[in-house]
């Protein structure tokens, strides 16, 4: 069926310039992102391919502080970084600009006032923390406390980090700014609110009904956001780095990041194509694809679309093919312990092999739940995949063709079943590749059109022509005729998920062959065609080069563990009395829901053996409430019962705390009657 879109407007998730880009905003975002783009490309449809840095937020002002530099200092830095790195890995955006350019902050201030205008926000006064010593408001990662639930004295305005819990700065005791160290003051603020509960119906519809060919990802976390009823959403804040919010009497308030940020995909197209920028944004006839990580799933399927539906202009996105995370060695990337793996030192420690990279994050790719990067397994599919399939079968057709043919395409003579066997592969990989790029699903994509290398290094190993050459040269010319045109055809089905490699592939032939309707044709090197010199696509890594990088990962973990050390030491001894006063008990989960208007709380109901409890518990990053329906948990019975975004909680649940700040819920390990003690 011929699609009812004339053009396709491609975004990719805004980096955060706050730091480098490691391999899971690659597998997550940004190769898969451009794989459809250069596929889109090679069909030579209209398709623009928009991407920049994100630049405002508390973090960055944090780090600012921290490093006694500005705001600005620190975005300038990291976008260079970032650019570069995108740049020579071959992210082939149409622009990479910033959030904090002069277009970008006239399009926000522009899209912030017409809704205002429209009277699509709701104005709201609340008490908020207030440092007189800095003269600013404080935002909830700037207060630090100690935690009313476990007495952490370092707890964040809107965390625990020890026992996990969801806090609001006015729970901690004894609250003083990370700025200054004074106590701050409740002092009265306004801000506006995008009120995304008159927008809940319309969703609905659009999403669980309109577009159920989202990945189940997508869309199962999408229903469990509507299931829970949507909440106004604070659309400015007080902060002094930002766009200012364009209203009078607004001083000193900024628009919040996530409000600014996705606004950014379109002062980007505004900077690109300055006169033409709304027919790739207002024109129903252009396909809106936002390409993201699991964690902004709610502000590009919910939020973003509420702001440019209550805008009235804009198109609403086609389709959002958000990836779960990618783990590295087994543990969670954590930017703060330097547990990754940054593109911009890869490209160092690995030039000219953007491509294999790309080739295993593609291999490897989240697409519907979390996957695990390893050295060995890169190094793997590399020599066993790249080098012993691929680049052997390239390299045998060329050295082969220029022994015996002096570099020129042979003639095709009567073919055989050996012949009729590859064939037929290569009639079936165009359709086999284009429907799974269709539905975004690039690593099965990838694995076709490794298949098409597979039949062609089987073909050359099946039919020997080597031993054919001083008796059968007919039949040695129709097998390398055939493998060459195989060659060709890898040149473009790899286009898309290899660019470098299918380059270096067309020098070889000598021919530019690039065009996705030419795949699977048996003549793209006409007879006589006159090759270019063979080289090795692809070359073996050895075990000693895998060894540093695994190296380098222990050292950073030994690093980590000698900080968590100093950080965390073993508290002081405590009388087995004082242990003896906790009641810790086994109960059963029976039911378990999601906090309203708190993402980071779970509502457990348990059976402690007695009767049912209720307790509220901080987990909600770490579990879907539905995994933990059934099991067994440990949880402290005789803490005074305290109250939870109106919620009595009964209980404290036991959670360990993993050295990346993930947390685990302490279970028994075989089952066991609830109220059993823990002693």
């Amino acid at each position: 069926m011929e699609s009812k879109f004339k053009r396709t407007t491609v975004t990719s998730a805004l980096p955060y310039a706050n730091g480098p880009v490691h391999i899971g905003h690659l597998a997550g975002v940004y190769v898969p992102a451009d794989i459809y783009v250069r596929y889109l490309r090679a069909k030579h449809e209209d398709v623009i391919f928009i991407g920049g840095s994100d630049e405002h937020g508390v973090p960055i002002t944090i780090r600012a502080k921290k490093e006694g530099c500005t705001p600005q200092d620190v975005v300038d830095r990291y976008h260079k970084l970032i650019k570069e790195s995108f740049d020579e890995f071959g992210i082939s955006f149409d622009i990479y600009s910033r959030t904090t350019s002069k277009v970008h902050e006239e399009t926000a201030s522009d899209f912030f006032r017409k809704l205002y205008d429209k009277g699509e926000f709701v104005e709201k006064t609340s008490e908020q923390y207030y440092d007189e010593e800095a003269g600013q408001f404080l935002a909830d990662r700037y207060i630090v406390g100690e935690c009313p639930h476990c007495h952490n004295p370092r707890a964040y305005g809107d965390q625990c980090e020890a026992c996990g819990t969801s806090l609001s700065p006015t729970e901690l005791i004894n609250p003083h700014s990370a700025i200054s160290g004074s106590k701050p003051v409740m002092r009265e603020t306004r801000h506006w609110y995008l009120p995304l509960d008159r927008h809940e119906a319309w969703l609905r519809k659009w999403i669980l009904e309109e577009h159920k060919e989202w990945r189940p990802n997508v869309y199962g976390q999408c229903k469990s956001w509507l299931d829970m009823g949507l909440q106004p959403r604070a659309v400015s804040r007080d902060l002094d780095w930002g766009i200012p919010v364009p209203v009078e009497g607004a001083d000193g308030k900024v628009l919040y990041v996530w409000f600014d940020a996705p606004i950014g995909y379109i002062s980007n197209t505004k900077e690109l194509l300055p006169d033409t920028w709304e027919k790739w944004w207002k024109d129903p006839e252009t396909r809106l694809i936002h390409f993201i990580g699991k964690d902004n799933i709610v502000f590009h399927c919910i939020v973003f679309p509420a702001m440019l539906k209550a805008e009235g202009s804009y198109i609403l996105p086609d389709n959002v093919p958000a990836n779960e995370f990618l783990n590295l060695e087994g543990d969670k990337i954590s930017t703060t312990r330097n547990w990754a793996i940054w593109l911009h030192e890869y490209l160092r420690d690995f030039p000219g092999k953007q491509d294999v990279l790309r080739y295993v994050l593609t291999a490897n790719a989240p697409e519907t739940k979390d996957n695990d990067f390893t050295w060995r397994d890169f190094q793997a599919r590399n020599n066993n995949e790249l080098v012993a399939v691929f680049g052997n079968f390239v390299n045998r057709a060329l050295v082969l063709t220029k022994k015996y043919f002096d570099g020129h395409v042979p003639p095709l003579g009567m073919l055989t079943a050996a012949e009729d066997e590859v064939m037929a592969e290569l009639a079936a990989v165009k359709g086999n590749v284009e429907r799974l790029l269709d539905v975004f699903k690039f690593r099965d994509a990838q694995k076709e059109a490794m298949a098409l290398a597979r039949a062609g290094n089987k073909y050359l190993a099946d039919t020997e022509p080597w031993k054919l050459a001083k008796t059968e040269m007919g039949r040695v010319a129709t097998i390398l005729n055939v493998s060459l045109q195989l060659v060709a055809n890898l040149a473009i089905v790899f286009g898309p998920f290899l660019p470098f490699s299918a380059e270096k592939l067309r020098k070889m032939l000598n021919c530019d062959v690039k065009d996705w309707e030419r795949l699977g044709e048996t003549g793209l090197l006409p007879e006589g065609h006159l090759l270019g010199e063979p080289e090795l696509l692809f070359e073996k890594i050895d075990d000693a080069v895998i060894e540093a990088q695994v190296q380098k990962l222990q050292d950073t973990k030994k690093a980590n563990e000698a900080a968590d050390r100093k950080a965390n030491p073993i508290k002081e001894d405590a009388p087995f009395d004082d242990f003896q006063r906790f009641d810790i008990r086994v109960g059963t989960v029976l039911e378990c829901t999601k906090v309203p208007k708190a993402d980071k709380l779970l509502q457990f109901k348990i059976d402690d053996g007695i009767s049912t409890r209720t307790i509220v518990s901080g987990i909600a990053k770490h579990y879907n409430p539905e995994e933990l329906v059934g099991k067994q948990v440990c949880f402290v019975a005789n803490f005074p019962a305290r109250k939870l975004k109106g919620i009595e909680s009964q209980g404290m649940i036991l959670s360990a705390e993993d050295l990346d700040g993930s947390l685990s819920v302490i279970t028994p390990m075989r089952q066991v009657r609830p109220g059993s003690e823990v002693k």
